[in-house]
């Protein structure tokens, strides 16, 4: 069965919304993801985590963009850092355009840490519209049902592009895994966790990659996704 709105055709989206009034949002970026997976990470893995709980649930997909709040990683000439305003602007008019069409539930994939508070912002506006909706913040998700799993802790094992998300890219599109670029970069230690603290991503990695990648492993991959996958599962059959 078609999961994507942009797939079916008009008639076919309205009936599957009577049927069941929920939608899945994803969401992610397009920015560096270290030297050996592609810039679209965030967004691939939101997608493909939503076409898994679609066919489970029976919800349809929303039309998403392909561009996050990136500002954090702006340093690289390779990221595409879209204005957080963009992504509002958008949110608002997706949701919006979703709730006339009678969608109740709202299911947020969120790949990108710098979108969790947009989405946060847009969920909150709408509550008095008598919806309900729940965001995954994807990455640190994964951190919190999957710790058994990992060689490391930490950001060694969470940072960007490192054993966590290598190992979920290599299990969800292994094609697009460049092995030959897979490294280790050491986190750098922060004394004071205590202190928001804004300094360029370039000061803190070379390539886009914090952590260590070359421990990453398929069979990993599929235990962090299907460990996932149950969590979130279990949640929208019992508190959702």
């Amino acid at each position: 069965m078609e999961n994507y709105i942009r797939k079916m055709s008009g008639k076919k989206y309205l009936a599957r919304l009577a049927e069941n009034p929920t939608v899945i949002i994803p969401t992610g970026a397009c920015e560096v993801y270290g030297p050996q997976l592609p810039m679209g990470t965030d967004l691939l893995v939101a997608q493909k985590i939503a076409e898994i709980i679609a066919d489970k649930t029976g919800a349809v997909i929303a039309p998403t963009i392909e561009a996050g709040e990136s500002s954090a990683l702006q340093a690289f000439p390779c990221t595409f850092p879209m204005p957080r305003k963009i992504l509002e602007d958008y949110l608002e008019f997706l949701v919006s355009k979703l709730i006339k069409d009678g969608v109740k539930n709202f299911i947020f994939i969120t790949g990108h840490a710098g979108n969790v508070d947009t989405v946060s912002y847009i969920i909150k506006k709408h509550l008095d519209d008598g919806i309900k909706a729940c965001q995954i913040d994807w990455w640190r998700f994964t951190q919190s049902n999957c710790g058994e799993i990992f060689d490391y802790k930490g950001p060694m094992a969470h940072g960007h592009a490192s054993e966590c998300g290598t190992s979920v890219m290599m299990y969800l599109y292994p094609e697009l895994v460049d092995h030959d670029e897979i490294t280790c970069v050491k986190n750098i230690p922060n004394n004071y966790p205590d202190v928001l603290q804004y300094s360029h991503f370039t000061e803190k990695t070379p390539n886009g990659s914090i952590g260590d990648s070359t421990v990453a492993t398929i069979e990993k991959g599929k235990a962090i996704v299907e460990a996932c996958v149950d969590r979130i599962m279990d949640y929208l059959k019992n508190a959702f």
